[in-house]
Order: C-alpha cells, then structure tokens, then sequence
C-alpha cells in the first residue's frame, strides 16, 4: 500500500446527507439549522444535523466527494458540526472518458486515495464500480452503497464503522 493515514470516508451529499426520491406523505423530516432558511438551499433543510455527530465519531478522516465540491463546506459542513473537510475535485461525467458503467466518481476517488484504505458512501455506486476498484486500488476499499430515499441509517453507520475498525 502507498498510502499512510487513518482510512478515509468519501461521503457523497445527494442520497446519503440530503434523501430524495421517495413518495411520502407529507414529505420528508425537515431540520432547522444553519443554510436551511429562506435565502438557503431547501433541500439542506433535510440534512438531519444529527448526522454529524455520528460521522465525527467514526475511525476515518472525511472526505467530500459530490458535486457540491466547497460548498459542502459552506452549506452543510457548519449544518452538521464538521469541520471544513477536503473536498475531490471531481470532474463532469462527460469529462472523465470512461466506460458508460462505472461512476464518473470512481477513478478519481482511487487516485486521490493513493492506496489509503477507503469507504466510499454514494446512493450510485453499481457492481461495476466495485468490479473496478477491486481491479485497481492498491489499498482496501469499501463502496458502500445508501439507498437515497432514505440516506443514511443507523445500519449505514453500524456496517461503516464496523470496516473502519478493520482496516
């Protein structure tokens, strides 16, 4: 492995911070908090700031790994008590020239790892992806999957940490 460090979390926004896509009467749980009033964007407003916490307490360091890129930061970071986390540069999916199968975000997610071990959280990831990074990351990697009508679970953070602590 080339990497040194604790593993790292790639944490995905859309599906696993912010749900969409369910059917529910009534909508979704809605959070105050900071980024959620009018001026905001409303869906930070389903960002249960709860979830910060439990992030914080897993064995890793956090990553964003969204489109959001800095605005994570800016938007959800203050949200959900995280400190301003480093972020992937990721590019466009037309960008990255790949197979139409594997996520645009897989690539530049094992480079940036370096051999660090990871856990990658996205509500995208496809047995592709996982094909993929078996193939090429030299450290150990975890793509976890979270369904984005719900986002992240307490199941979500048992089965995280529990890979952290292995690795």
């Amino acid at each position: 492995m080339t990497g040194s460090g604790p593993p790292l979390l790639f944490l995905d926004v859309d599906g696993p911070l912010i749900p969409f896509g369910a059917p529910t009467p009534g909508g979704y749980p809605t959070y105050p908090g900071p980024g959620s009033g009018p001026s905001g964007n409303p869906l930070v407003a389903r960002a249960d700031p709860g979830l910060g916490r439990r992030l914080l307490g897993l064995p890793c360091e956090l990553v964003w790994a969204t489109t959001w890129l800095a605005d994570a930061n800016d938007c959800l970071s203050p949200r959900l008590g995280l400190p301003q986390l480093p972020y992937v540069e990721l590019l466009v999916a037309d960008e990255t020239g790949g197979s139409s199968q594997l996520h645009w975000k897989t690539r530049a997610l094992v480079d940036w790892a370096g051999g660090r071990p990871f856990a990658w959280v996205d509500d995208e990831i496809t047995p592709a992806d996982r094909r993929w990074v078996d193939a090429h990351s030299p450290g150990p990697a975890l793509l976890h999957r979270v369904d984005p009508r719900v986002g992240l679970t307490p199941a979500d953070f048992t089965a995280l940490d529990a890979w952290l602590r292995t690795v």
